[in-house]
């Protein structure tokens, strides 16, 4: 598998080298090379704040098809509860998940309860003590991959608990199991995805060896599909299992709020996690317990993924919750603790070092300062990085010139200019009459010895 595998990818005949993307990407993993942008693979968190600023839709992310689930006997939905404000209206939450059984899955699973479980989970374990303070929620795998690659330092800080859609994955796959005598591998689970950093975080995910989800669909994608069935709906089964606890997990504040504690912090929008993050690294915000952060604005509900604006599904939800019940799911439905627990330690990734070696790193950092102080410092992106420092590190990577900043370029150009005007002006000046007696010839003046 792919170390590096992206749900965010680009289409270069789409881009026209505009420089949009290199200024919101979190990471300053895109370039602009040659009048076309190029993804830093190792770099990239797949955020999807490029797919979100790209003008001409040069970016775009990738999700599994619903014709996967021809691929499996039996097939299982786990609808992120951000799915539930993409519809006007809705005062029942069955009728979405009857609509899903409608579009062809034999069973829906609601990831708002494993939400509840991991709340659940997360309570007793603030309880104990056993976490190191503040808690940094796991939630947003594009938060977690940042942490790793920009914020190494608070690695002990993220919560060692699996995603509540990997909880409801491994759960809906044993209940499937039970209900059917299928073997494992020929029931599917599919997710259904507000966010893009969802599909990375299935083919490559942080904390666990192997995903217990098949698939993952984008909620913008079925969307008219599954419109079309719940129109058309007979009726109802009761289906829904969760509570005002796992649904609020949509958006932002959700997941603190289910901690029944008042002293934590909840920040989304990729730029206000960065600020809430340097905080942390500079040793503030102690005295929290938990600290919940969405890349997407709004939180799930803000996702690329999304078919309907952030804001009014967050609305929309917020009415929903007055028709629920508290909270529906508990630790116990789990069984053992040590299954919603990660079983690898969540490390630095070192993408941004200049080198492994640590002298030959501090050189490196020592050229790329003085490379710095000789830039501009406008940060304007004309180069196709992001910074002037960041263009520095190409330069001393050896993937850039200099000359690549336009004002490099254009003084450069002024001081040839300069000296070529030099030397003409020498050369005319040559052609002259000499200098005679430290003096030039006056102009029409008459020689010496005439009358």
């Amino acid at each position: 598998m792919d170390r590096f595998f992206h749900s965010v990818t680009l289409e270069k005949d789409l881009c026209v080298g505009c420089t949009n993307c290199i200024k919101r990407c979190p990471t300053q993993a895109i370039r602009v090379r040659a009048g076309k942008a190029q993804i830093i693979s190792e770099r990239c968190i797949d955020c999807g704040e490029c797919v979100r600023v790209c003008p001409h839709h040069a970016k775009k992310a990738r999700h599994d098809p619903l014709s996967m689930m021809k691929e499996f006997t039996y097939t299982v939905a786990l609808p992120a509860p951000a799915l539930y404000g993409q519809f006007n209206h809705l005062d029942d939450i069955d009728i979405v998940l009857s609509g899903l059984k409608a579009l062809g899955f034999d069973e829906v699973f609601e990831v708002s309860r494993g939400a509840e479980i991991v709340s659940d989970a997360t309570r007793l374990m603030l309880g104990d003590n056993r976490l190191k303070k503040p808690v940094i929620s796991s939630a947003c795998p594009a938060v977690v991959r940042l942490i790793r690659v920009r914020f190494p330092d608070l690695c002990e800080h993220v919560l060692p608990l699996k995603a509540p859609m990997e909880v409801a994955a491994l759960l809906a796959r044993e209940e499937a199991v039970r209900k059917t005598g299928l073997p494992p591998e020929q029931i599917g689970v599919f997710f259904l995805s507000p966010c893009a950093a969802k599909v990375t975080d299935v083919r490559v995910p942080i904390g666990m060896e192997k995903s217990h989800v098949d698939g993952v669909l984008a909620i913008s994608d079925i969307y008219p599909q599954l419109v079309g069935k719940m129109n058309h709906l007979e009726q109802t089964e009761p289906l829904s299992r969760s509570g005002i606890i796992g649904v609020s997990w949509s958006s932002i504040g959700g997941e603190a709020a289910g901690l029944l504690n008042e002293n934590h912090l909840a920040a989304d929008g990729i730029d206000n996690v960065i600020k809430v993050l340097e905080e942390l690294e500079d040793e503030k915000l102690q005295e929290l317990d938990f600290i919940e952060l969405n890349a997407c604005a709004g939180g799930c509900v803000g996702g690329i993924f999304a078919a309907e604006n952030g804001y009014v599904a967050r609305a929309r939800i917020q009415r929903l919750r007055k028709y629920l019940p508290v909270s529906c799911n508990r630790l116990e439905d789990a069984g053992d603790m040590r299954r919603l627990e990660w079983t690898e330690t969540l490390e630095y990734a070192p993408v941004m070092s200049l080198a492994e070696n640590v002298e030959e790193a501090m050189r490196l950092m020592q050229e790329l300062d003085r490379i710095c102080e000789r830039l501009p410092q406008l940060d304007c992106g004309s180069c196709g990085a992001p910074t002037c420092r960041a263009l520095a590190e190409d330069v001393v990577r050896g993937l850039a010139r200099e000359n690549d900043c336009i004002f490099r370029m254009r003084k450069e150009i002024q001081d040839i200019a300069a000296r070529l005007s030099q030397i003409e002006g020498a050369a005319t000046y040559g052609e002259q009459e000499p200098i005679q007696n430290g003096k030039a010839p006056l102009e029409g003046a008459e020689s010496e010895g005439t009358a």
